[in-house]
């Protein structure tokens, strides 16, 4: 597979594509009022422990304070972590088997060490934990933890063994190390000389920590693009360009010191041409703002995000397909789990997510589809969890959210529907409009009325055959004027007294 990597600086938003196949796959955006979080590490102050919700909130220096549940609380403070071999990021949230009740282990006003884990989504602050990692190129270190574990994408027994034969020897006293995948193949020098790495770092910020007063910025995870490199520029990427000169300096400085051997593949894009309208990018991004994605043969997904899960329909549209209708449906299923598989890492969808597929009757065909769709995210690297196609065609999964999707992130809601997606009809709101008048005639005050409306409305309440304006004040006895306002949106409106051109509009509101 032709992998590739893009990075598009500019002075108000840094992107960072992955294509696999000359097509995007991957898309991390940063701007400067919205720097991530993630991996960040604080040194903060407990505001309020809520034992009914297993949790409490951390003044982090920050206008929303941070979560903090129980579960991601070190042993530390009282919790053990259950026995784990899966590669830990700083994002990675691990359940704990809890012996003490929050209360007892965490009290108001108290210092702790937290790095965040979530990114504040919506109404949300940031998701904490006290479990600090130490992410390098080849592991991670965890302070104030005794195990070696192995990433569960290296899937070689084997391998596996070797590792932590290699490791256990060169485990600091009083610190874990889990190896990354990038790990496996890497002999005993590489692994020792990013384990005295990230052990200097960390000596530098725990002193840090032990001499700033909190609410404090401990330690700043490393910039996106260098951060992402870090974690995707791998021995298969074929290059890395780059259209800045301060972040190629910035990469090469980094590949020298980790990736010397990957240096050669990182160019610096001077050409006069937009990189990403180089690889034809530009538009597929303004495409993850749409619900609707066109699929080969002419089927579509139909993918929709609300704040409790996305779901994701799949149509087969104008393909008819051959004369065997469990073929035709069980080849548009197909091309659907790899598009929808594409566009939630494209779009960087996460929480819960529920694809509809089309109705297959033969039980094999549902198989073949589950293993293609899990086959499909192997290059995924958010942790998630799929399960098979049931009985009424969907498939259920989960992906780990630590940031909002890129539709929330890159758009605001719709000022006119407020999000929904929908606005009521002319005729509805032609029949909200006569609703306002009966109550303001039962009043009694007004008689004589300007009603500002939208052009359509307009249309809809004056038209000749039914003149519903003109029915109105003949049957109610009073005066309006009908205004038509181009700026006035379909589902408002404005009501003024013709006598003293006061606005009235909320007084007789339903």
């Amino acid at each position: 597979m032709k992998k590739e990597i893009l990075v598009n600086s500019t002075d108000y938003e840094r992107r960072v594509a992955i294509l696999e196949d000359d097509r995007l796959v991957e898309l991390q955006v940063q701007r400067p009022d919205n720097e991530r979080m993630v991996g960040d590490i604080y040194k903060g102050v407990i505001r309020t422990v809520l034992p009914g919700m297993s949790a409490a909130f951390v003044d982090i220096g920050m206008p929303r304070a941070a979560y903090l549940h129980s579960s991601d609380i070190g042993k530390d403070y009282g919790y053990l972590s259950e026995d784990s071999e899966e590669e830990h990021t700083p994002a990675d949230i691990v359940r704990k088997k809890r012996q003490d009740k929050i209360e007892s282990v965490l009290k108001r006003n108290q210092e702790v060490l937290v790095q965040v884990i979530k990114e504040p989504i919506s109404t949300k602050g940031p998701r904490v934990s006290t479990e600090i990692s130490i992410p390098g190129r080849y592991i991670v270190l965890v302070p104030d933890d005794d195990h070696i574990r192995v990433s569960k994408r290296i899937v070689n027994w084997t391998e596996k063994r070797r590792l932590q034969k290699i490791l256990a020897p060169l485990r600091p006293e009083g610190f874990g190390l889990i190896a990354r995948t990038e790990a496996e193949g890497k002999q005993e020098a590489a692994l020792r000389a990013d384990i005295k790495r990230v052990l200097k770092l960390w000596g530098k910020l725990k002193k840090k920590a032990d001499s700033t007063p909190a609410p404090t910025l401990i330690h700043k995870e490393a910039d996106m693009v260098v951060s992402m490199l870090r974690d995707v520029f791998t021995d298969d990427v074929e290059r890395v360009l780059i259209d800045n000169k301060e972040d190629y300096k910035r990469v090469i400085s980094f590949t020298r010191q980790v990736i010397p051997h990957l240096k050669d593949r990182v160019k610096l894009y001077k050409d006069s041409k937009p990189l990403f309208d180089l690889y034809n990018l530009e538009r597929e991004i303004d495409n993850m703002m749409e619900n609707k994605v066109w699929i080969r043969k002419g089927a579509y997904l139909v993918i929709d995000q609300t704040e409790a899960m996305v779901t994701i329909d799949v149509n087969t549209g104008r393909y008819v397909g051959g004369k065997d209708q469990e073929t035709t449906i069980f080849q548009v299923n197909l091309e659907a789990a790899r598009e929808i598989a594409r566009q939630v890492r494209l779009r960087d969808i996460g929480g819960l997510i529920i694809c509809d597929f089309i109705d297959m009757y033969n039980r094999e065909n549902r198989r073949k589809l589950y293993e293609e769709f899990k086959k499909c995210f192997q290059n995924d690297r958010a942790k998630r969890a799929i399960n098979p196609v049931s009985e009424f065609g969907l498939i259920e999964m989960t992906r780990e959210r630590v940031r909002e999707s890129h539709l929330h992130a890159l758009s605001d809601p719709c000022p006119t529907c407020h999000g929904s997606g929908r606005i009521i009809s002319k005729e509805t709101m032609a029949t909200k409009i006569e609703r306002w008048f009966l109550r303001a005639k039962a009043d009694g005050k007004y008689s004589k009325f300007n009603l500002i409306v939208n052009p359509l409305v307009a249309g809809l309440m004056s038209d000749n055959g039914t003149n519903r304006i003109a029915r109105l004040m003949k049957i109610q006895k009073i005066k309006i004027n009908l205004v038509r306002d181009t700026t006035i949106p379909v589902n408002k409106y404005l009501v003024f007294d013709a006598m003293t051109n006061t606005d009235i509009t909320d007084k007789y509101l339903a």
